[in-house]
């Protein structure tokens, strides 16, 4: 099958699957001719909130202009109100040239912008609905005495974050900043890494209450245009009152909602989504959260680490691998032992099964109450350290796999061996870079369990079926969720499993990017030659 005609079928078996979201055409309100009507009117619509401000100017040496100047205290830099609005309208209307100006026309909102204000970002308002989005969301709002508009500033000047170390992804070698809350902000520092004109940027605020402002950002003529039109559709289909981070969109926007396993990536790290661009993804920026969405997302980008590109690549070869490896052995290793312990003993060296059996001698519990037992204590244990105060948390987890681990194993309730496979379980569960991944595994681990303790290997071989053909069955914006396993595509498992020199990836990923394939003009010729 052509890749056109299924990434049609794809996407519009997907379409179909979604309704489109109720849209209500609301009329707006223009504003009032009257400087105190339209100040009354916002006091009264905003309830008379004590941080809505309100100062009246008079333009001109006369003052036959009044002028009224609204912010929203904390969300605006207030030096910048009184530089570049104040200043500028109280001494630019005073010049001869401008206060003729002023008087001779009746467009005085265009004599403003034009001649008056020397500040950047300025547009017009007609209605109250487009100036109370402006208003709360920090610009500052100009209206005259006498016209139906006004005019915006933007003097956005809340405090922020700033840019620091990523929390959530440590970073061994290479850029140590991650994105903040600001969208202006993460924005900023993608272009900085991307310096290309072709680095498109569409903006556009969901949520009825919140009207939290997203971003779309992609490169153009890298891109696949379909893959930026689905992203476009599903988020204009989003009909919610409020968006407060970035697991909102991922959650409305993603291809299957009753998958474990998640099919858009995230995260903090500006080098990693400059990176994704490259490939031909779309980034999904949320103001007020600073992880980044990515689309569409493969297994094996879970998998990778954005430190596999800053070292040589037999190193970053050889880290994925213990990754995989520590995928089956987080996945599979308590599993795999009650199924041993409880059905197919003869598989273990006599050594090992006499001194499995030592152990188990006065143990009350089976192996799968054992298991179960365990992994709930540890994931009890995981997450109140996660939610517990920083300088409490690692005393925590410290008491927690020392102490009651010891506890339990000197009382007879716990076997030495369950311990051990538990906790090499979840030192394996911590080798994944990403966070989504590694819940999933969690989740996975108890079905797996329970079919260990029913069927025996049986069970577990019958579990490994369902989920392959679960995980090949799973489409990521119309892009198969386990390429380039499967469908099996040769020329990019240059950077799936292993990863080739840079010289040796001179080519995009074939069913992410359709437009431009080579990264670079002469490919393997770059390869570096001894001196001779």
């Amino acid at each position: 099958m052509k890749f056109k005609d299924f990434w049609k079928r794809s996407t519009s078996a997907k379409i179909s699957r979604r309704p489109a979201a109720a849209t209500t055409k609301t009329e707006k309100t223009p504003l009032l001719s009257g400087l105190k009507e339209n100040i009354q009117k916002i006091k009264s619509d905003l309830g008379n909130s004590t941080d809505i401000i309100f100062r009246e100017v008079r333009v001109g040496k006369t003052g036959e202009n009044v002028m009224g100047i609204l912010y929203t205290d904390g969300l605006v830099d207030k030096n910048v109100i009184t530089d570049f609005i104040m200043e500028s309208v109280i001494l630019n209307s005073r010049i001869t040239e401008v206060e003729q100006l002023l008087t001779s026309t009746h467009d005085v909102v265009h004599i403003l912008k034009e001649y008056v204000l020397t500040i950047g970002d300025v547009k017009e308002i007609h209605c109250f609905e487009d100036l109370y989005h402006s208003l709360l969301s920090g610009e500052t709002i100009i209206l005259l005495d006498g016209h139906t508009e006004g005019i915006a500033v933007n003097t956005q000047g809340w405090k922020d974050r700033g840019v620091g170390e990523p929390s959530a992804e440590s970073v061994i070698r290479g850029p140590r900043e991650a994105f903040s809350e600001t969208l202006r902000t993460n924005t900023s520092l993608i272009r900085r890494k991307i310096k290309d004109p072709n680095l498109w940027l569409e903006t556009r605020q969901i949520g009825r209450v919140t009207k939290t402002d997203v971003a779309v950002m992609y490169i153009k003529g890298i891109v696949n245009e379909k893959v930026v039109e689905e992203v476009r559709l599903r988020l204009d289909r989003i009909d919610i009152d409020g968006i407060l981070e970035s697991g909102y969109i991922e959650e409305l926007i993603q291809d299957d909602n009753y998958s474990p396993f998640p099919t858009i990536y995230n995260t903090e790290r500006p080098d990693v989504i400059a990176a994704e661009l490259l490939e031909g993804k779309v980034a999904i920026l949320v103001d007020g959260t600073p992880f980044v969405l990515v689309v569409p997302a493969l297994f094996v980008s879970f998998l990778h680490a954005a430190e596999d590109y800053y070292h040589r690549a037999d190193v970053s070869s050889l880290i994925r691998i213990l990754r995989y490896v520590g995928f089956l052995i987080a996945l599979f290793s308590p599993s795999v032992y009650v199924a041993i312990t409880t059905f197919h003993q003869e598989m273990l060296p006599t050594q090992l099964l006499v001194s499995l059996a030592a152990q188990r001698e006065g143990i009350p519990f089976p192996a799968f109450i054992e298991a179960i037992m365990m992994e709930v204590a540890f994931e009890i244990l995981r997450e109140a350290g996660l939610r517990m105060p920083r300088t409490i948390g690692p005393a925590v987890s410290i008491v927690g796999t020392l102490v009651i681990g010891q506890a339990a194993v000197n009382a007879g309730i716990i076997s030495a061996a369950m311990v051990i496979v538990v906790s090499t379980t979840a030192i394996a569960s911590f080798v994944f870079p990403s966070y989504s991944l590694a819940n999933t595994i969690r989740m996975l681990r108890f079905p797996f369990i329970i079919l260990a303790a029913t069927f025996g290997v049986f069970g577990i071989i019958v579990g490994i079926i369902a989920l392959i053909l679960h995980m090949c069955s799973l489409r990521t914006f119309g892009v198969p969720y386990m390429s380039p396993f499967a469908p099996l595509i040769l020329k990019d498992q240059k950077d799936a499993i292993f990863r080739l020199p840079q010289w040796a990836m001179f080519s995009r990923p074939r069913l992410i990017n359709q437009n431009n394939v080579r990264r670079a003009n002469n490919g393997p010729s770059q390869k570096p030659k001894p001196r001779t």
